[in-house]
Protein backbone atom coordinates (compact mmCIF):
# COMPACT_ATOMS: atom_id res chain seq x y z
CA UNK A 1 0.00 0.00 0.00
CA UNK A 2 2.51 2.71 0.84
CA UNK A 3 4.09 1.40 -2.43
CA UNK A 4 0.80 2.54 -4.35
CA UNK A 5 0.35 5.74 -2.60
CA UNK A 6 4.10 6.87 -3.00
CA UNK A 7 3.67 6.02 -6.96
CA UNK A 8 0.44 7.87 -7.02
CA UNK A 9 1.69 11.07 -4.98
CA UNK A 10 4.33 10.75 -7.74
CA UNK A 11 2.28 10.80 -10.80
CA UNK A 12 0.10 13.50 -9.22
CA UNK A 13 3.21 15.75 -8.81
CA UNK A 14 3.56 14.77 -12.30
CA UNK A 15 0.53 16.10 -13.34
CA UNK A 16 1.81 20.10 -11.91
CA UNK A 17 3.62 20.49 -14.94
CA UNK A 18 2.73 21.83 -18.26
CA UNK A 19 0.49 21.46 -19.90
CA UNK A 20 -1.74 19.77 -17.10
CA UNK A 21 -0.64 22.23 -14.62
CA UNK A 22 -2.76 21.28 -11.89
CA UNK A 23 -0.07 23.30 -9.48
CA UNK A 24 -1.92 23.22 -6.47
CA UNK A 25 -0.98 19.35 -5.87
CA UNK A 26 2.47 20.48 -5.55
CA UNK A 27 1.53 21.96 -2.02
CA UNK A 28 0.39 18.18 -0.57
CA UNK A 29 1.96 15.61 -3.00
CA UNK A 30 5.71 15.38 -1.25
CA UNK A 31 3.49 14.20 2.11
CA UNK A 32 3.37 11.18 1.54
CA UNK A 33 6.79 10.38 0.79
CA UNK A 34 8.37 12.91 3.88
CA UNK A 35 5.74 10.26 6.07
CA UNK A 36 6.95 7.24 5.09
CA UNK A 37 10.56 8.15 4.69
CA UNK A 38 10.73 9.56 8.49
CA UNK A 39 8.03 8.13 10.74
CA UNK A 40 9.07 5.20 12.75
CA UNK A 41 12.75 6.33 12.72
CA UNK A 42 13.27 5.19 15.94
CA UNK A 43 15.02 2.27 16.06
CA UNK A 44 18.16 3.45 14.90
CA UNK A 45 19.15 0.82 11.50
CA UNK A 46 22.65 0.50 11.05
CA UNK A 47 24.27 2.57 8.50
CA UNK A 48 24.38 0.02 6.13
CA UNK A 49 20.56 -1.09 5.92
CA UNK A 50 20.02 2.88 5.77
CA UNK A 51 20.84 2.90 2.32
CA UNK A 52 18.76 -0.48 1.35
CA UNK A 53 15.59 -0.71 2.81
CA UNK A 54 11.83 -0.35 2.36
CA UNK A 55 12.45 3.84 2.73
CA UNK A 56 15.00 3.85 0.29
CA UNK A 57 12.61 2.12 -2.15
CA UNK A 58 9.63 4.20 -1.43
CA UNK A 59 11.83 7.31 -2.52
CA UNK A 60 13.20 6.04 -5.57
CA UNK A 61 9.39 4.95 -6.75
CA UNK A 62 8.45 8.67 -5.51
CA UNK A 63 11.24 9.74 -7.81
CA UNK A 64 10.76 7.79 -10.60
CA UNK A 65 7.22 8.47 -11.12
CA UNK A 66 7.41 12.15 -10.66
CA UNK A 67 10.34 12.45 -13.44
CA UNK A 68 9.03 9.77 -15.56
CA UNK A 69 5.66 11.03 -15.97
CA UNK A 70 7.43 14.91 -16.02
CA UNK A 71 9.79 13.56 -18.72
CA UNK A 72 7.67 10.91 -20.88
CA UNK A 73 7.98 13.38 -23.74
CA UNK A 74 11.76 12.47 -24.51
CA UNK A 75 10.53 9.40 -26.21
CA UNK A 76 9.08 11.28 -28.80
CA UNK A 77 12.69 11.42 -30.49
CA UNK A 78 11.56 8.02 -31.90
CA UNK A 79 10.79 7.27 -34.83
CA UNK A 80 14.27 8.30 -36.01
CA UNK A 81 14.02 6.17 -39.01
CA UNK A 82 14.17 9.64 -40.90
CA UNK A 83 17.67 9.72 -39.75
CA UNK A 84 19.01 6.55 -40.95
CA UNK A 85 18.16 4.88 -37.68
CA UNK A 86 16.15 1.02 -37.69
CA UNK A 87 12.97 1.58 -36.37
CA UNK A 88 13.47 -1.43 -33.51
CA UNK A 89 17.44 0.67 -33.08
CA UNK A 90 15.47 4.07 -32.46
CA UNK A 91 12.90 2.57 -30.12
CA UNK A 92 15.54 1.15 -27.74
CA UNK A 93 17.22 4.74 -27.99
CA UNK A 94 14.21 6.59 -27.05
CA UNK A 95 13.81 3.96 -23.77
CA UNK A 96 17.22 4.35 -22.82
CA UNK A 97 17.05 8.48 -22.91
CA UNK A 98 13.75 8.16 -21.32
CA UNK A 99 15.34 5.59 -18.56
CA UNK A 100 18.72 7.60 -18.27
CA UNK A 101 17.47 11.05 -17.22
CA UNK A 102 14.08 9.24 -15.14
CA UNK A 103 16.48 7.59 -12.80
CA UNK A 104 18.61 10.23 -12.50
CA UNK A 105 15.98 12.37 -11.10
CA UNK A 106 15.01 9.43 -9.12
CA UNK A 107 18.50 9.43 -7.45
CA UNK A 108 18.14 13.04 -6.27
CA UNK A 109 15.09 11.91 -4.07
CA UNK A 110 16.54 8.71 -3.09
CA UNK A 111 19.99 10.54 -1.72
CA UNK A 112 17.71 12.87 -0.17
CA UNK A 113 15.79 10.50 1.65
CA UNK A 114 18.77 8.61 2.59
CA UNK A 115 20.83 11.88 4.14
CA UNK A 116 17.08 13.21 5.79
CA UNK A 117 17.27 9.64 7.69
CA UNK A 118 21.21 9.74 8.99
CA UNK A 119 19.57 13.31 10.27
CA UNK A 120 16.70 12.10 12.20
CA UNK A 121 18.27 8.66 13.39
CA UNK A 122 21.43 10.17 15.16
CA UNK A 123 21.54 8.28 18.30
CA UNK A 124 23.39 10.22 21.07
CA UNK A 125 22.09 12.32 23.64
CA UNK A 126 18.14 12.88 22.70
CA UNK A 127 16.56 13.63 25.85
CA UNK A 128 15.71 17.39 24.80
CA UNK A 129 15.17 16.18 21.26
CA UNK A 130 12.62 13.72 21.55
CA UNK A 131 10.59 15.75 24.43
CA UNK A 132 10.31 19.09 22.11
CA UNK A 133 8.11 18.11 19.47
CA UNK A 134 7.78 21.63 17.69
CA UNK A 135 11.49 22.17 17.80
CA UNK A 136 12.04 18.44 16.50
CA UNK A 137 9.83 18.94 13.66
CA UNK A 138 10.52 22.75 12.60
CA UNK A 139 14.36 21.85 12.44
CA UNK A 140 13.11 18.28 10.85
CA UNK A 141 11.66 20.35 8.13
CA UNK A 142 14.16 23.29 7.88
CA UNK A 143 16.67 20.50 6.94
CA UNK A 144 15.13 18.43 4.31
CA UNK A 145 14.33 22.07 2.67
CA UNK A 146 18.14 22.89 2.75
CA UNK A 147 19.00 19.27 1.53
CA UNK A 148 16.44 19.13 -1.53
CA UNK A 149 17.65 22.87 -2.31
CA UNK A 150 21.37 21.82 -1.77
CA UNK A 151 20.26 18.51 -4.25
CA UNK A 152 18.90 20.43 -7.05
CA UNK A 153 22.02 23.46 -6.86
CA UNK A 154 24.01 19.86 -7.54
CA UNK A 155 22.26 18.82 -10.25
CA UNK A 156 21.89 21.75 -11.78
CA UNK A 157 25.70 22.40 -12.26
CA UNK A 158 25.47 18.56 -14.40
CA UNK A 159 24.12 17.86 -18.30
CA UNK A 160 21.00 16.46 -16.73
CA UNK A 161 18.43 18.87 -15.25
CA UNK A 162 14.47 19.92 -16.72
CA UNK A 163 12.55 18.70 -13.54
CA UNK A 164 13.48 21.00 -10.67
CA UNK A 165 10.18 21.21 -8.00
CA UNK A 166 9.93 24.67 -9.16
CA UNK A 167 8.96 24.76 -12.46
CA UNK A 168 5.80 22.89 -11.17
CA UNK A 169 4.61 26.33 -10.48
CA UNK A 170 4.86 27.78 -13.91
CA UNK A 171 2.89 29.19 -15.51
CA UNK A 172 0.38 29.10 -14.00
CA UNK A 173 1.24 30.26 -10.17
CA UNK A 174 2.41 33.69 -11.33
CA UNK A 175 2.17 34.89 -7.75
CA UNK A 176 4.13 32.17 -6.29
CA UNK A 177 6.87 32.81 -8.93
CA UNK A 178 7.66 36.32 -7.79
CA UNK A 179 9.63 34.62 -4.82
CA UNK A 180 12.01 33.88 -7.63
CA UNK A 181 13.67 37.41 -7.94
CA UNK A 182 14.51 36.91 -4.04
CA UNK A 183 16.76 33.90 -4.76
CA UNK A 184 15.86 32.12 -8.03
CA UNK A 185 14.11 28.68 -8.64
CA UNK A 186 15.22 27.75 -5.22
CA UNK A 187 13.23 29.81 -3.38
CA UNK A 188 10.01 27.94 -5.00
CA UNK A 189 11.68 24.69 -4.26
CA UNK A 190 12.38 25.57 -0.66
CA UNK A 191 8.36 26.88 -0.06
CA UNK A 192 6.81 23.88 -1.90
CA UNK A 193 9.33 21.38 0.18
CA UNK A 194 8.37 23.43 3.50
CA UNK A 195 5.12 23.68 3.22
CA UNK A 196 4.83 20.23 2.44
CA UNK A 197 6.86 18.79 5.37
CA UNK A 198 5.15 20.96 7.93
CA UNK A 199 1.99 19.37 6.76
CA UNK A 200 3.73 16.05 7.59
CA UNK A 201 5.18 16.89 10.68
CA UNK A 202 1.40 18.02 11.86
CA UNK A 203 0.27 15.01 11.09
CA UNK A 204 3.59 12.82 12.79
CA UNK A 205 2.84 14.63 16.01
CA UNK A 206 -0.64 14.77 16.26
CA UNK A 207 -1.46 11.76 18.80
CA UNK A 208 1.97 13.13 20.66
CA UNK A 209 1.08 16.84 21.86
CA UNK A 210 -2.17 17.61 20.48
CA UNK A 211 -1.20 21.57 21.35
CA UNK A 212 2.35 21.35 19.59
CA UNK A 213 0.12 19.55 16.52
CA UNK A 214 -2.11 23.33 16.54
CA UNK A 215 0.99 25.29 16.48
CA UNK A 216 2.09 23.24 13.70
CA UNK A 217 -0.98 23.16 11.60
CA UNK A 218 -1.38 27.23 12.21
CA UNK A 219 2.62 27.60 11.63
CA UNK A 220 2.24 25.68 8.12
CA UNK A 221 -1.09 27.47 7.39
CA UNK A 222 0.38 31.32 7.88
CA UNK A 223 3.23 29.85 5.68
CA UNK A 224 1.82 29.09 2.70
CA UNK A 225 -0.65 32.10 2.82
CA UNK A 226 2.19 34.46 3.47
CA UNK A 227 4.57 33.14 1.15
CA UNK A 228 1.60 33.75 -1.30
CA UNK A 229 1.02 37.21 -0.36
CA UNK A 230 4.45 38.14 -0.59
CA UNK A 231 4.40 37.20 -3.98
CA UNK A 232 1.54 38.85 -4.68
CA UNK A 233 2.81 42.27 -3.13
CA UNK A 234 5.71 41.72 -5.60
CA UNK A 235 3.68 41.02 -8.30
CA UNK A 236 1.37 43.93 -7.95
CA UNK A 237 4.50 46.66 -8.13
CA UNK A 238 4.30 48.45 -10.86
CA UNK A 239 5.98 47.42 -14.18
CA UNK A 240 7.59 50.43 -15.21
CA UNK A 241 8.95 50.57 -19.10
CA UNK A 242 10.71 53.51 -20.48
CA UNK A 243 8.27 53.97 -24.19
CA UNK A 244 11.28 55.52 -25.96
CA UNK A 245 13.26 52.46 -25.63
CA UNK A 246 10.71 50.09 -27.00
CA UNK A 247 11.89 47.51 -29.29
CA UNK A 248 9.46 46.07 -31.36
CA UNK A 249 10.48 42.81 -32.63
CA UNK A 250 9.47 40.40 -35.19
CA UNK A 251 9.33 36.32 -34.30
CA UNK A 252 9.51 34.00 -37.35
CA UNK A 253 7.92 30.88 -36.31
CA UNK A 254 9.23 28.63 -39.46
CA UNK A 255 7.69 24.81 -38.85
CA UNK A 256 10.26 22.77 -40.87
CA UNK A 257 9.69 19.37 -39.52
CA UNK A 258 12.51 17.63 -38.16
CA UNK A 259 12.05 14.56 -40.62
CA UNK A 260 13.43 17.47 -43.47
CA UNK A 261 15.12 20.24 -41.30
CA UNK A 262 18.71 18.85 -42.26
CA UNK A 263 18.25 17.41 -45.87
CA UNK A 264 17.67 19.38 -49.34
CA UNK A 265 13.91 19.74 -48.90
CA UNK A 266 14.11 21.49 -45.78
CA UNK A 267 16.94 23.60 -46.50
CA UNK A 268 15.00 24.89 -49.21
CA UNK A 269 11.63 25.07 -47.16
CA UNK A 270 13.67 26.91 -44.32
CA UNK A 271 15.37 29.51 -46.88
CA UNK A 272 12.05 30.13 -48.15
CA UNK A 273 10.29 30.72 -45.27
CA UNK A 274 12.73 32.61 -43.63
CA UNK A 275 13.62 35.12 -46.50
CA UNK A 276 9.35 35.45 -46.77
CA UNK A 277 8.94 36.65 -43.35
CA UNK A 278 11.75 38.41 -42.93
CA UNK A 279 10.60 40.93 -45.89
CA UNK A 280 7.04 40.54 -44.49
CA UNK A 281 8.09 41.70 -41.07
CA UNK A 282 10.37 44.42 -42.44
CA UNK A 283 8.11 45.92 -44.35
CA UNK A 284 5.85 46.19 -40.94
CA UNK A 285 9.03 48.24 -39.74
CA UNK A 286 9.72 46.30 -37.00
CA UNK A 287 12.76 47.23 -35.22
CA UNK A 288 14.71 43.27 -34.89
CA UNK A 289 13.52 40.35 -36.13
CA UNK A 290 14.61 37.15 -33.98
CA UNK A 291 14.23 33.32 -35.87
CA UNK A 292 14.44 29.97 -33.82
CA UNK A 293 17.09 27.30 -33.11
CA UNK A 294 19.18 26.49 -36.46
CA UNK A 295 16.66 28.29 -38.43
CA UNK A 296 18.67 28.32 -41.45
CA UNK A 297 21.04 24.68 -41.05
CA UNK A 298 23.96 25.90 -42.24
CA UNK A 299 27.05 27.39 -42.10
CA UNK A 300 27.16 31.17 -41.72
CA UNK A 301 29.76 31.99 -44.24
CA UNK A 302 27.43 29.36 -46.84
CA UNK A 303 24.26 31.92 -46.12
CA UNK A 304 26.10 35.17 -46.60
CA UNK A 305 27.68 33.78 -50.09
CA UNK A 306 24.42 31.96 -51.28
CA UNK A 307 21.45 32.56 -49.41
CA UNK A 308 18.34 35.17 -50.82
CA UNK A 309 17.56 35.33 -46.80
CA UNK A 310 20.86 37.79 -46.96
CA UNK A 311 20.37 39.45 -49.69
CA UNK A 312 16.93 40.12 -48.09
CA UNK A 313 19.20 41.63 -45.67
CA UNK A 314 21.19 43.84 -47.72
CA UNK A 315 17.50 45.24 -49.12
CA UNK A 316 15.41 45.81 -46.52
CA UNK A 317 18.33 46.48 -43.75
CA UNK A 318 16.41 45.23 -40.69
CA UNK A 319 19.00 43.72 -38.38
CA UNK A 320 18.00 40.32 -37.34
CA UNK A 321 19.26 37.38 -34.86
CA UNK A 322 19.42 34.41 -36.93
CA UNK A 323 19.89 30.69 -35.76
CA UNK A 324 22.31 28.59 -37.62
CA UNK A 325 25.65 27.03 -37.39
CA UNK A 326 29.16 28.51 -36.62
CA UNK A 327 32.22 26.62 -37.74
CA UNK A 328 35.45 26.37 -35.19
CA UNK A 329 38.45 24.87 -36.75
CA UNK A 330 36.90 21.10 -38.01
CA UNK A 331 33.87 21.37 -35.74
CA UNK A 332 30.77 23.11 -35.26
CA UNK A 333 28.61 25.20 -33.25
CA UNK A 334 25.21 25.89 -32.18
CA UNK A 335 24.85 29.73 -32.80
CA UNK A 336 23.05 32.38 -32.95
CA UNK A 337 24.20 35.19 -34.95
CA UNK A 338 23.26 39.48 -34.33
CA UNK A 339 23.31 40.83 -37.88
CA UNK A 340 23.01 43.97 -38.14
CA UNK A 341 21.12 46.20 -40.88
CA UNK A 342 24.16 46.75 -42.69
CA UNK A 343 25.01 42.88 -42.77
CA UNK A 344 27.61 43.10 -40.71
CA UNK A 345 28.14 40.25 -38.14
CA UNK A 346 27.98 42.51 -34.56
CA UNK A 347 28.36 39.50 -32.10
CA UNK A 348 27.48 35.55 -31.72
CA UNK A 349 26.09 33.39 -29.40
CA UNK A 350 27.32 30.17 -28.88
CA UNK A 351 25.15 27.07 -27.14
CA UNK A 352 26.92 26.45 -24.02
CA UNK A 353 24.77 23.67 -22.73
CA UNK A 354 24.31 20.72 -25.48
CA UNK A 355 21.65 18.16 -25.17
CA UNK A 356 23.70 14.65 -24.30
CA UNK A 357 22.66 12.48 -27.07
CA UNK A 358 21.08 14.59 -29.07
CA UNK A 359 24.20 17.07 -29.23
CA UNK A 360 27.02 15.62 -27.97
CA UNK A 361 27.59 11.67 -26.72
CA UNK A 362 28.99 11.66 -22.98
CA UNK A 363 31.80 9.40 -22.47
CA UNK A 364 32.10 9.29 -26.77
CA UNK A 365 34.63 6.87 -26.92
CA UNK A 366 32.89 4.22 -24.80
CA UNK A 367 29.18 5.16 -25.67
CA UNK A 368 30.03 5.95 -29.87
CA UNK A 369 30.59 2.61 -29.71
CA UNK A 370 27.60 1.32 -29.22
CA UNK A 371 24.71 4.23 -29.44
CA UNK A 372 25.48 6.33 -33.20
CA UNK A 373 25.19 9.73 -33.64
CA UNK A 374 21.75 11.07 -33.27
CA UNK A 375 22.69 14.22 -35.19
CA UNK A 376 23.31 13.43 -38.79
CA UNK A 377 25.96 15.91 -38.92
CA UNK A 378 29.03 14.65 -40.00
CA UNK A 379 31.39 17.19 -37.63
CA UNK A 380 31.03 17.62 -33.91
CA UNK A 381 29.00 20.36 -32.45
CA UNK A 382 31.22 21.73 -29.54
CA UNK A 383 30.20 23.80 -26.38
CA UNK A 384 30.35 27.65 -26.20
CA UNK A 385 32.38 29.31 -23.60
CA UNK A 386 30.49 30.33 -20.81
CA UNK A 387 31.33 34.08 -20.14
CA UNK A 388 30.21 35.26 -23.74
CA UNK A 389 28.05 38.30 -24.33
CA UNK A 390 25.89 39.14 -26.67
CA UNK A 391 25.92 43.07 -28.23
CA UNK A 392 22.68 43.92 -30.23
CA UNK A 393 21.70 47.62 -31.68
CA UNK A 394 19.16 48.03 -28.55
CA UNK A 395 21.73 46.66 -26.02
CA UNK A 396 23.23 43.74 -24.66
CA UNK A 397 20.68 40.62 -24.98
CA UNK A 398 20.82 37.98 -22.25
CA UNK A 399 20.82 34.58 -24.72
CA UNK A 400 19.45 31.19 -24.27
CA UNK A 401 19.48 28.27 -27.03
CA UNK A 402 17.15 25.49 -26.40
CA UNK A 403 17.84 23.51 -23.71
CA UNK A 404 20.11 26.43 -22.02
CA UNK A 405 16.38 27.55 -20.81
CA UNK A 406 16.25 25.19 -18.02
CA UNK A 407 19.72 26.57 -16.27
CA UNK A 408 18.99 29.74 -14.00
CA UNK A 409 22.48 30.69 -13.73
CA UNK A 410 23.22 30.89 -17.51
CA UNK A 411 20.83 33.85 -17.48
CA UNK A 412 21.78 35.19 -13.97
CA UNK A 413 24.98 35.72 -15.29
CA UNK A 414 23.92 37.29 -18.16
CA UNK A 415 22.12 39.61 -16.12
CA UNK A 416 24.65 40.69 -14.03
CA UNK A 417 26.53 41.06 -16.48
CA UNK A 418 24.18 44.10 -18.26
CA UNK A 419 21.72 42.04 -20.05
CA UNK A 420 18.78 43.95 -20.65
CA UNK A 421 16.27 41.68 -22.28
CA UNK A 422 16.27 38.32 -23.08
CA UNK A 423 16.40 36.51 -26.13
CA UNK A 424 15.85 32.43 -26.55
CA UNK A 425 15.96 30.38 -29.50
CA UNK A 426 14.58 26.85 -30.11
CA UNK A 427 13.77 23.86 -32.00
CA UNK A 428 10.69 21.87 -30.37
CA UNK A 429 10.02 20.06 -33.78
CA UNK A 430 10.79 16.63 -32.23
CA UNK A 431 8.78 16.49 -29.36
CA UNK A 432 4.77 16.32 -28.46
CA UNK A 433 3.20 19.42 -27.39
CA UNK A 434 4.11 18.91 -23.73
CA UNK A 435 7.90 19.55 -24.27
CA UNK A 436 7.06 22.70 -25.91
CA UNK A 437 4.40 23.89 -22.99
CA UNK A 438 7.48 22.86 -20.17
CA UNK A 439 10.02 25.16 -22.30
CA UNK A 440 7.63 27.87 -22.27
CA UNK A 441 7.36 27.06 -18.48
CA UNK A 442 11.07 27.63 -17.85
CA UNK A 443 11.36 30.50 -19.74
CA UNK A 444 8.53 32.77 -17.55
CA UNK A 445 10.59 31.71 -14.78
CA UNK A 446 14.29 32.98 -16.24
CA UNK A 447 12.58 36.11 -17.20
CA UNK A 448 10.59 36.71 -13.52
CA UNK A 449 13.86 35.58 -11.67
CA UNK A 450 15.80 38.29 -13.97
CA UNK A 451 12.96 40.63 -14.30
CA UNK A 452 13.34 40.78 -17.61
CA UNK A 453 11.75 41.28 -21.16
CA UNK A 454 11.73 38.28 -23.20
CA UNK A 455 10.99 36.94 -26.53
CA UNK A 456 11.20 33.34 -27.53
CA UNK A 457 11.40 32.32 -31.12
CA UNK A 458 10.72 28.58 -32.26
CA UNK A 459 10.53 26.25 -34.98
CA UNK A 460 7.12 24.64 -34.35
CA UNK A 461 6.21 26.49 -31.36
CA UNK A 462 5.79 28.30 -28.86
CA UNK A 463 6.81 31.27 -29.87
CA UNK A 464 6.00 33.99 -27.31
CA UNK A 465 6.39 37.56 -25.63
CA UNK A 466 7.05 37.52 -21.99
CA UNK A 467 6.94 40.05 -19.62
CA UNK A 468 9.20 41.04 -16.28
CA UNK A 469 5.86 39.54 -14.29
CA UNK A 470 5.67 35.78 -16.05
CA UNK A 471 2.90 37.25 -18.09
CA UNK A 472 2.49 36.34 -21.98
CA UNK A 473 1.61 38.75 -23.37
CA UNK A 474 1.47 36.84 -26.74
CA UNK A 475 1.98 32.84 -27.34
CA UNK A 476 2.07 30.85 -31.04
CA UNK A 477 -0.10 28.31 -32.16
CA UNK A 478 1.82 24.86 -32.39
CA UNK A 479 3.07 23.21 -35.54
CA UNK A 480 2.53 26.35 -37.44
CA UNK A 481 4.11 28.65 -39.70
CA UNK A 482 3.37 31.97 -37.81
CA UNK A 483 4.86 35.75 -37.82
CA UNK A 484 4.40 38.35 -35.34
CA UNK A 485 4.80 41.54 -34.19
CA UNK A 486 5.49 42.44 -30.40
CA UNK A 487 7.12 44.88 -27.85
CA UNK A 488 9.68 44.73 -25.79
CA UNK A 489 11.36 46.81 -22.88
CA UNK A 490 15.69 47.06 -22.37
CA UNK A 491 16.22 46.94 -18.39
CA UNK A 492 18.85 47.99 -15.86
CA UNK A 493 17.06 46.46 -13.08
CA UNK A 494 19.42 43.90 -10.58
CA UNK A 495 16.74 41.79 -8.45
CA UNK A 496 18.36 40.20 -5.19
CA UNK A 497 18.97 36.83 -6.80
CA UNK A 498 20.72 38.74 -10.45
CA UNK A 499 22.98 40.31 -7.93
CA UNK A 500 23.65 37.52 -5.14
CA UNK A 501 22.91 34.56 -6.78
CA UNK A 502 21.22 31.36 -5.09
CA UNK A 503 21.63 32.49 -1.60
CA UNK A 504 19.07 30.98 0.30
CA UNK A 505 20.40 27.36 -0.64
CA UNK A 506 23.74 28.35 0.65
CA UNK A 507 21.71 29.84 3.79
CA UNK A 508 19.72 26.87 4.31
CA UNK A 509 22.74 24.60 4.00
CA UNK A 510 24.56 26.59 6.78
CA UNK A 511 21.26 26.53 8.84
CA UNK A 512 21.34 22.41 8.33
CA UNK A 513 25.01 21.97 9.34
CA UNK A 514 24.50 24.16 12.88
CA UNK A 515 21.05 21.99 13.57
CA UNK A 516 22.49 18.49 12.47
CA UNK A 517 25.73 19.84 14.91
CA UNK A 518 23.04 20.70 17.96
CA UNK A 519 21.61 17.12 17.57
CA UNK A 520 24.40 15.80 18.41
CA UNK A 521 25.24 17.83 21.05
CA UNK A 522 21.52 17.86 22.80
Amino acid sequence: MKFLLTAISGLLMGLTTAPFSAFYFAWVTLIPLWLFTVADNNNYPKKKSLVINEKTIIAFIWGFTYHGFGLFWITGIHPMTWMGVPWLLSLLIALFCWLFITIWGAILVTVWSILFRLFTNSNIRRKFWLKNNFFTATSKVIFGVAVWCLLELIWNQGALWWTSLSYTQSPNNLIILQLTKLSGYSTVTAAIVGVNGLFAESILIYNKNKKQFLYLILTTLMGIIGLHLWGLYLYQQPLINNGDKAIKVGIIQGNIPNTIKLYPEGWRKAIEGYTKGYNELSNENVDLIITPETALPFDLDYIIKNSSFYRAILDKKVSVILGAFGSQNSSYTNSLFMITNTGNILSRFDKVKLVPLGEYIPFEDILGKVIDRLSPLDSHLIAGKTDQKFDTPFGQAITGICYESAFSEHFRRQANAGGKFIITASNNAHYSQIMPAQHHAQDVIRAVETDRWMARATNTGYSAIVNPKGETLWISDINRYQLHQGIIYPRNTQTLYVKWGDWLTITLGIVAGILWLIKLIL
